[in-house]
């Protein structure tokens, strides 16, 4: 091959490589504007709805798979099958899904605990085995602090997995104080006695009003259950309030509050005297 021949077959090459060069560029350059474009779009209407941080994830996702099929698309215009690039990525998807198997199914639960919100950030929950307020919900795990302000990392998998009680959902929460009493004491003065204990006990609600129930009639004692309601925030301290109202009430009516006894007789045994 002469000169003018390797010249016209170079030629020849170009005209073609170069146009798929250039329109591989401009898919690029496109995709890349298109993905950005919607990927913000969805990212911004998803976080009006939904809590940002899957907004954020559902527009990367968006965006990067724009860009996924513009890139296969770039192989196509170079005349690369790929049929067999797609049975690949299909192929370490799954290998992947199966060794990530635990992670996914934490991101999964928490993609679920975004969208449906259950509980927010700064909630007391009950769920996965451990009972604290919630101080940060991620993507695959929820971080708690305990009462006595412990960190607590669940994975989201157990929390959505499990009963979910939300403790401080509402505003306002019943205190039930279990008693029991003497049974010489009478029934009606010691119900009497009861709802003048909390009378009047700061952060008790007027409404509903406060309810002395008679429980069950006990081995040794008749049970009472003093219910009293109050804001949520003041759960602990209404209670401790109404149990100490209840005991000192209950002394200076003079009815007693029975404890576990056991009388012991000895059958048989003879006692001499020296």
């Amino acid at each position: 091959m002469d000169a003018t021949q390797a010249q016209s077959a170079l030629e020849a090459i170009l005209m073609v490589v170069v146009p798929r060069i250039i329109g591989a560029i401009l898919l690029l350059f496109v995709s890349w504007i298109i993905a950005k474009w919607f990927g913000n779009r969805v990212t911004k209407t998803v976080g009006h709805k939904l809590d940002q941080t899957i907004a954020s994830f559902m527009g990367s996702l968006v965006k990067y798979g724009i860009l996924s099929m513009a890139l296969l698309g770039c192989l196509r215009i170079f005349g690369i099958e790929t049929t067999s690039f797609v049975a690949l990525i299909g192929a370490a998807g799954l290998a992947i899904g199966l060794a990530l198997q635990g992670t996914l199914t934490n991101f999964s639960s928490g993609v679920m605990l975004l969208l449906f919100r259950p509980f927010k950030v700064g909630d007391v929950i009950s769920a996965g085995g451990v009972t604290a307020k919630v101080a940060e919900i991620g993507m695959f795990t929820t971080q708690l602090d305990t009462a006595d302000n412990r960190r607590m990392i669940v994975p989201n998998g157990d929390i959505y997995g499990s009963a979910i009680e939300n403790i401080t959902f509402h505003e306002t929460r019943r205190v039930d104080v279990s008693v029991g009493t003497e049974y010489s004491a009478n029934i009606g003065e010691t119900r009497k006695v009861l709802l003048e204990a909390v009378a009047g006990i700061e952060g008790v609600l007027e409404t509903p009003e406060p309810v002395a129930m008679l429980t069950e009639l006990g081995g040794s004692s008749i049970d009472w259950s003093v219910r009293v309601w109050a804001n949520t925030p003041d759960y602990w301290a209404v209670r401790e309030k109404v149990t100490q109202a209840v005991k000192d009430t209950l002394d200076k009516a003079g009815i007693g509050i029975p404890f576990p006894q056991m009388d012991v007789h000895l059958e048989g045994i003879e006692f001499s005297e020296e």
